[in-house]
């Protein structure tokens, strides 16, 4: 971070100073004229490390991008597109930063990374370390769902529950950073996270093939996915293959609602997080200042969804696509739905929700939405009748 701007910043406060990587678009023109040449080329003159051989054989990136015209037999009156990052190698969307932080740091001589995390960024980055030979150390808070635990140490990854919250364990592993000198992976403090991130922008705009996205519908906790979206298409912009961003709109939890709730304010006023969504539960959110800047800057728009209807939308998102999203990926699907309640979405519009993570991810706050069934006498009759009443 900037040592000057974060000089007074304070733990309840969202902080200044988050750094934000620039390049020189002139010379990447003439290097690199073309999206394909960007392509081909894995990005690198986009990406702050010199080699595609640093980042891990794991592949990350390069998701689905799936289209449906239906919902519930229903035909759906604009064009809808899931982008399905549940399908990295440790199953989220946190693999992109996590790919480039190791990338950088196996450039540069570093073997020990650590992070905080609720769960996600943390089997990310263990799961990262594993595939490069590096030593991990994740710290969450003692809530953290327990598939996530379970997934981080079995990468073999060193992790420190913490009686605490999420931002108690972000404040702590930056101590540990300071006085170890390990590399810190933190979303809203590394700024190669936002860099990994965006990655998703340069694969929207190619799986597009040319049709103009009317809206991108992004869960948000701390802000640093939406900003590495943002910043994607800022790169195409200014590299002259896009004319302008596609409107970006920022779901939150109601429950945890600390970024949209600020938006329309010039101070900031923290509230304690109590969603479902564990991966979007943020007090005081890292990117804060950066996503603010990015959605008021290109016009982009922002709601918060209750927990009930992230889990109706995790379960319609489910029967309709076969996509299994945990619930904090699921808040974007949410959003759409509450968008197309309102007839926020015209006809023939092109509009695309990021799904940033497995279902599978954390299945005990999906419970609640569904319902088994008793068993049945293993007789033919007994299963008729249960299949005869449905």
């Amino acid at each position: 971070m900037c040592p000057a701007c974060s000089s007074n910043n304070s733990i309840n406060k969202p902080p200044s100073g988050v750094l934000k990587t620039h390049y020189h678009y002139d010379d990447i023109k003439k290097r690199a004229p073309g999206f394909s040449n960007l392509k081909n080329n894995y990005y690198l003159d986009l990406l702050p490390v010199q080699s595609a051989d640093s980042f891990p054989t794991l592949r990350t990136g390069n998701t689905p991008l799936y289209r449906f015209s239906e919902t519930d037999d229903r035909s759906l009156p604009y064009s809808l597109y899931i982008k399905d990052d549940s399908q990295n190698p440790t199953f989220s969307y946190k693999d992109r930063a996590s790919a480039l932080v190791s990338a950088y740091a196996r450039e540069n001589g570093i073997d020990t990374i650590v992070a905080a995390s609720t769960g996600n960024a943390g089997s990310s980055i263990a799961g990262i370390c594993a595939s490069q030979g590096q030593k991990a150390v994740v710290l969450v808070p003692h809530t953290a769902p327990e598939a996530k635990v379970s997934q981080i140490m079995m990468y073999g990854a060193q992790i420190l529950p913490v009686k605490g919250t999420y931002d108690q364990a972000f404040d702590l592993s930056i101590a540990l950073s300071d006085k170890y000198g390990w590399f810190n992976r933190n979303t809203g403090y590394n700024p190669l996270t936002i860099e990994g991130k965006k990655t998703a922008a340069f694969e929207l705009f190619d799986q597009m093939q040319g049709k103009i996205i009317d809206r991108i519908f992004v869960s948000v906790g701390d802000g640093v996915i939406i900003s590495g979206i943002y910043k994607g298409f800022e790169d195409l912009v200014k590299l002259g293959f896009l004319e302008k961003i596609p409107v970006i709109v920022a779901v939150q939890a109601e429950k945890s609602d600390n970024l949209v709730r600020n938006m329309d304010s010039d101070t900031f006023e923290a509230k304690a997080s109590d969603t479902l969504a564990d991966s979007i539960s943020v007090d005081v959110p890292r990117n804060f200042s950066m996503a603010k800047r990015f959605l008021l800057d290109y016009e982009g728009e922002w709601i918060s969804v209750s927990d009930d209807e992230i889990m109706q939308a995790a379960s319609v998102m489910a029967r309709n696509t076969g996509i299994f999203a945990e619930p904090a990926a699921a808040a974007a699907y949410a959003g759409l739905l509450r968008y197309e309640r309102d007839d926020k979405l015209p006809a023939g519009s092109n509009n695309v929700v990021m799904s940033t993570g497995s279902g599978l991810k954390d299945l005990k706050a999906l419970r609640g939405a569904i319902e088994v069934p008793e068993a049945v006498q293993p007789t033919l009759e007994a299963v008729e009748r249960v299949v005869r009443s449905k």
